[in-house]
């Protein structure tokens, strides 16, 4: 098993969420399916400012949950890195399936939608919008593909793009906390969080588990990172339609 330098047993992930996307795109709205959603220029500018501020973090291994946006935002990060990996796909990382498809018209009503349900996540049958995946059905398949990422053999250090549900829900899980306090971790589109795992041989000897998991930064937007004029909620402003469209 590799290690960070200075460790015996400490691997680093730096879990991303995706540039921004228009959910609200001709193109969205006549699929009626935002996993078709792709990025936007605004999207693309931030994914290639987190790539450069991750141009000196040598990745052995670079996942994306394979949705487009994420590898697209993926692709932009590693192209800055010269001696980058290959980029693999990892399902399990895909966003929480959505149910019924609601055209919201209005940001406000939307953020508060899901706030309630992200707040209510940690209830057995909470789905993501009508007719959806269960959060706890997300968490189970989301924590799997975490757990076989730490038990590869041969890395150190990761880079994993995924969705904002999908890190809110690790973020939670990393302290301890109930799938409803995901609500408390904001995800901004295009943010980096770094998360540090210690694994130790299990009870067999022959494989290992986590000891613990340590969040090291949360919501880093190298696009803006003190977050001047970013006054809304992700959820607002990634729903929020440009002036006078309709």
């Amino acid at each position: 098993m590799s290690a960070l330098p200075g460790t015996t047993g400490r691997r680093r992930i730096y879990l991303m969420r995706h540039g921004f996307v228009d959910y609200t795109s001709p193109h969205v709205r006549a699929a009626r399916d935002p996993s078709v959603a792709t990025l936007t220029e605004q999207g693309e500018a931030e994914a290639r400012a987190a790539g450069v501020a991750l141009s000196e973090v040598h990745f052995d291994i670079a996942l994306c949950s394979g949705l487009a946006r994420t590898r697209q935002t993926a692709e932009i990060v590693l192209a800055e890195h010269p001696d980058a990996p290959p980029l693999e796909e990892e399902r399990r990382f895909e966003e929480v399936r959505s149910g019924r498809y609601i055209d919201f018209h209005s940001a406000e009503h939307l953020a508060a939608t899901m706030t309630f349900l992200f707040e209510q996540a940690g209830e057995p049958d909470t789905e993501f919008l009508p007719g959806g995946e269960r959060f706890a059905d997300a968490m189970v398949r989301i924590l799997d593909g975490l757990n076989d990422l730490l038990r590869r053999p041969g890395w150190a250090s990761a880079l994993v793009v995924a969705h904002e549900v999908v890190n809110r829900m690790l973020l939670a899980s990393v302290v301890g906390a109930p799938l409803g306090a995901s609500a408390g971790f904001e995800q901004d589109t295009g943010c980096i969080n770094i998360i540090d795992f210690d694994l130790v041989p299990d009870e067999s000897g022959e494989r290992t588990k986590i000891e613990r998991g340590m969040i090291k930064a949360v919501n880093l937007t190298p696009a803006n990172y003190l977050k001047n004029g970013m006054n809304l909620r992700s959820l607002e402003a990634i729903f929020t339609r440009p002036a006078g469209d309709s």
